[in-house]
């Protein structure tokens, strides 16, 4: 039965209210954003910034500087701890996003967010298929769970992009093996926490798809539910659940914590370093972003126990939470990832780690550019445990050729039955399509002029 979403809107608008109730218009949030700033915005006062959020929210009225401001937000989370009311400005500023977005044509912002679902989940489909059997990938599906008796101890949640490069999620569910973890996974477009309908403000579609993921969570009966993706953890732990649990006939179907995957792990570190068992005598900078509170301390905790490993901090500007998160400003995303490659070389680094799967489409394909490799945290756990899972995604892009990528995965498009235009069509644009910094490293000059 699809979900009602009137009385989730009805308690979502009530949540509103009492930030805009509660804003008392000092600033503080504007004053630690890096992104007015980074982005060149036009010079405003913070409080008149704040201000023009509170007259988007309460009346949907227009505010140039709230709506610029918010156009940039790369969610890079600073603006929630500077809040003397303890608020959560990031979430305000989504909500404004989600106003001005509301002007337009109810039936164009539908379409746009169904069409954005539908290339994505094709996108998951085959890349998916492309680099693991049908047999592999139910490793990582729903339908990989057995018939249990007593519920989970957690859900992991691969959210959908995951499956882009599954090597990392099965990294991810071999260290829950070897800590002997009774767990489900979750995830895929059928599981999506409605990000796609978010953004495009088809509030009824956003509200029935995330409930209904939610829905099933709840339905695993588990008390911790793993999340690995970033976008997935700030739309539910941000907006969906706070509003569910103020819908009368939700609140006792909650019932689970959501917890990003590396902060997981760094408080079963105990429990994991014991796997611990080879040596892994890299030097290792990460690529990561400051969004998503405690992830990259915990990263960095997890590696610096693996025997051998070194971290080595990149003095360099922290802001959003993934690379996608970026979109709004893209000249600077170009010249900070090139920034960011430059000053791994010059650091003398083996290794340039990335933690999330979305940034990982992207900087995997510098690959052999540069004299350091370029993986996922999980890889490099994987090594001292002992366990590997080729990273097929990456071999594939740097290929940088679509001829040669279905030259390479013919025997994979013809066991899983796919599409040979179906498949053309997702390497070229969900593949190598999707790269922000051109692969030559000569081109990058020009990016890293910046005045």
């Amino acid at each position: 039965m699809a979900t009602d979403s009137g009385a989730y809107l009805d308690a979502l608008a009530e949540r509103i209210d009492a930030m805009t109730n509660a804003c008392t218009q000092c600033g503080k949030c504007v004053e630690v954003c890096p992104m007015p700033e980074f982005a060149d915005l036009d010079d405003a006062v913070p409080s008149a910034r704040i201000s023009g959020v509170l007259q988007v929210l309460r009346g949907g009225e227009e505010s140039p500087v709230a709506e610029q401001w918010a156009s940039v937000c790369s969610g890079s989370g600073y603006c929630i701890s500077a809040c003397p009311e303890q608020l959560n400005p990031r979430f305000m500023l989504a909500m404004v996003r989600r106003t001005t977005k509301q002007r337009e044509d109810a039936m164009a912002r539908r379409d746009a967010g169904r069409a954005q679902f539908q290339q994505m989940s094709r996108g998951v489909r085959v890349l998916s298929r492309l680099q693991l059997s049908r047999e592999h990938l139910e490793r990582l599906s729903p339908s990989s769970h057995p018939e249990r008796d007593t519920p989970p101890e957690l859900v992991f949640y691969t959210g959908c992009n995951l499956l882009k490069t599954p090597h990392i999620g099965l990294l991810c569910l071999d260290v829950l093996d070897a800590l002997q973890i009774h767990y489900e996974v979750h995830g895929g477009p059928s599981s999506c926490c409605g990000i796609y309908q978010a953004r495009n403000g088809d509030d009824d579609n956003n509200v029935r798809q995330s409930m209904r993921t939610l829905d099933k969570f709840s339905q695993a009966a588990a008390s911790e539910v793993l999340a690995w993706c970033p976008t997935c953890q700030i739309q539910f732990g941000e907006t969906m659940l706070p509003i569910r649990v103020e819908v009368p006939q939700q609140t006792q179907s909650t019932g689970f914590d959501m917890t990003m995957f590396p902060v997981f792990l760094q408080r079963r570190l105990e429990a994991l370093r014991p796997h611990f068992k080879h040596r892994v005598d890299k030097r290792v900078a990460l690529h990561e972003h400051p969004g998503s509170e405690g992830v990259t301390d915990a990263v960095i905790a997890v590696l610096s126990a693996i025997p051998g490993l070194e971290v080595v901090t990149l003095d360099l500007p922290r802001v959003g939470y993934t690379l996608g998160s970026l979109a709004g400003v893209p000249r600077q995303r170009q010249a900070l990832l090139a920034a960011e490659l430059a000053a791994a070389e010059a650091a003398g680094v083996t290794t340039l780690a990335g933690i999330y799967h979305s940034d990982h489409r992207e900087i995997s394909a510098h690959d052999g550019q540069w004299p350091f490799e370029i993986v996922n945290f999980m890889e490099l756990i994987g090594a001292s445990m002992g366990v590997e899972h080729a990273d097929i995604f990456k071999r594939l892009k740097t290929m940088q050729d679509v001829d040669a990528i279905l030259d390479d995965t013919a025997d994979m498009i013809a066991l899983n039955k796919l599409s040979l235009e179906d498949v053309r069509a997702v390497v070229a644009a969900d593949m190598l399509g999707e790269q922000f910094l051109p692969v030559d490293r000569a081109e990058h000059a020009q990016f890293l002029v910046q005045s």
